[in-house]
Formats: C-alpha cells, structure tokens, sequence
C-alpha cells in the first residue's frame, strides 16, 4: 500500500471514529430524502444498520493487509454487514438499485464531513479516492447480494412449485400414484423421482402408477425421463405402471421409436390400478370400477 493511500484511509477513519453518530444519522436521513428506504425497517433497526456499517468500514479501513479496492469483497466483518444489509432489505422489498444507492450514499455523508474537517485539496482529494473505491465496490456487493438473494428465493419457490404440482398419492395398500400434468423436464423429473422413491421406502410400496393423462405431448424427452423414472422404480424393488396413454400419445410414441415395451401401459388411471391390484395380490376392486387389462 503506497504512503499516499494509506494517509487518505487514515483520514477517512478518523473521519468515521470522531462523527460517528451524526455520520449515521445523517446517512439515515439522506436515505430517506433519496426514497431509497423500504417500508417496515423501524427507526432503531435504521440506527442499528448505520452504526454497524460505519463501524464495519472503520474497521476494514484499519486492515493495511488489503488494498482498498478489494475491503467490501474481502474483509469479513464489512463483507457480512453489506450482505446482511442487502439480504434484510431484499426481503423487505427493496430493488437492487436501491440497495446500491443507500450504501453509496454513505459516500456523500462522509464526504461532507472531510470537506468540513480538511482544509487541504490534496488530501480531501486521497481520501475521496479511497472513500470512493470502497464504497463503490460495496454498492457492487451489495447488488450482487440482492441478485443471489432474489435466485436463490426464486428456485426454492420454483421447487416448492414443482413439488406441490407433482404429489405422490397413496391409492391403495402398497400402491402409490403420481399425476403429472402440464411439462416433464430435466428438473420436474428429479422432483418426480425423489419424491416418488422416498414415499415408496416410506410407504413400502410393491407398485407405482405415473399417469400421464394430464401431459400435453410427449417427444423423446419426456419419453426418456418417463424411462429413468421407472428405472429409478424399479431399482428400489417396486414395479412400475404408466397410466393416460391416449391414442394420440400412443402414436407419437410409436413414431418416435421409442420402446415402452417392456413398461406395462394401461389407457386410464382407473385399469392402471386394476393392474397394480392384480401385481400386489390384493382383493379386485368392486364391480363397475377399473379393470381393464
């Protein structure tokens, strides 16, 4: 670290440790003015946030280990204050801009105090520069935050989606359905299949009935999961029926080469159970229901 940076972090930390309070408060009141706050952070959560992140910068400052340009991705203690900051107010219903300009605002309070305090261009212009670099690149962090943030919400709800639109039913005593409507993809599959395999280790099922009735087309990639689907079955010692092939499907399965020869088939939900009745050995069911062979 050259001299000269290292006399503009001085400055800035000394900035930071003399105004302290008026340094958050002033911070809290220019997030206010620029719109950037989101409703339901009360005034004492404000107050906890600035003093944490002023504290935190002050203390990354003090590291001559790292260079300014990398103190918001690389010091701990500030890296966590930004995130956390981030991740609170993303959850809050904050854009990423907006979570960006509240910790770039900082710069602006900060600043205000050293044009007070510095009488010296030159040195006003060091600790600009540093104040700069590392605010900056904390509002960078701080976006990113909010983007991974947003994902990772994202997917979990996107599963949790998944999960409730592909449940696995118990019909019987050891025989247990999956209804799939709407698009069988790499992903839905993998739900499909833990989900299904877990119910048949907890269930005990001998049988497993994936009805198709409620999937719009079939191509070769929804014919090949169905494949896994049922290799994955069958490996856990259950057999497996795929109920709902209309004619349609019937005919672009058979177009497409795909062999299902060795998956037993039934046209309705209802003559896939009859046949996995007939699998477990269990009583057939009453008159008028299924049967279909």
């Amino acid at each position: 670290m050259s001299a000269i940076e290292s006399a503009g972090r001085a400055r800035v930390a000394r900035a930071l440790r003399d105004h302290e309070a008026e340094i958050a408060e002033n911070w809290i009141n220019l997030q206010v003015e620029q719109d950037v706050l989101v409703a339901g952070i009360g005034e004492g959560e404000l107050r906890g946030e600035a003093d944490q992140l002023v504290a935190s910068l002050r203390g990354a400052l003090a590291d001559e280990e790292l260079p300014t340009a990398r103190l918001a991705s690389e010091h701990a203690e500030l890296r966590r204050t930004l995130a956390e900051l981030s991740l609170r107010r993303a959850r809050g219903g904050a854009t990423p801009a907006a979570i960006s300009l509240a910790v770039l605002a900082l710069k602006d309070v900060v600043l205000e105090i050293l044009r007070r305090s510095t009488r010296d261009a030159t040195e006003l212009f060091e600790a600009a520069v540093v104040l700069n670099r590392v605010l900056d690149a904390g509002g960078i962090l701080a976006f990113d935050q909010y983007v991974a943030t947003r994902e990772e919400i994202i997917s979990r709800q996107s599963r949790q989606l998944m999960e409730l639109s592909t449940p696995v039913v118990r019909l019987w005593r050891h025989v247990l359905a999956v209804p799939l409507i709407g698009t069988l993809d790499t992903s839905r599959t993998q739900v499909v299949m833990e989900s299904l395999l877990q119910s048949i280790k907890d269930d005990e099922a001998q049988v497993a009935i994936i009805d198709i009735t409620g999937v719009a087309a079939v191509d070769t990639s929804v014919a090949h999961h169905l494949m896994q689907t049922v290799a994955a079955v069958r490996l856990m010692g259950a057999d497996c029926v795929i109920s709902g092939i209309r004619p349609p499907i019937a005919q672009t399965i058979a177009q497409l080469g795909v062999d299902l020869s060795a998956i037993l088939t039934r046209a309705t939900l209802a003559d896939a159970l009859a046949a996995a009745l007939r699998i477990t050995g269990d009583a057939p069911l009453p008159a008028g229901v299924g049967g279909g062979s």
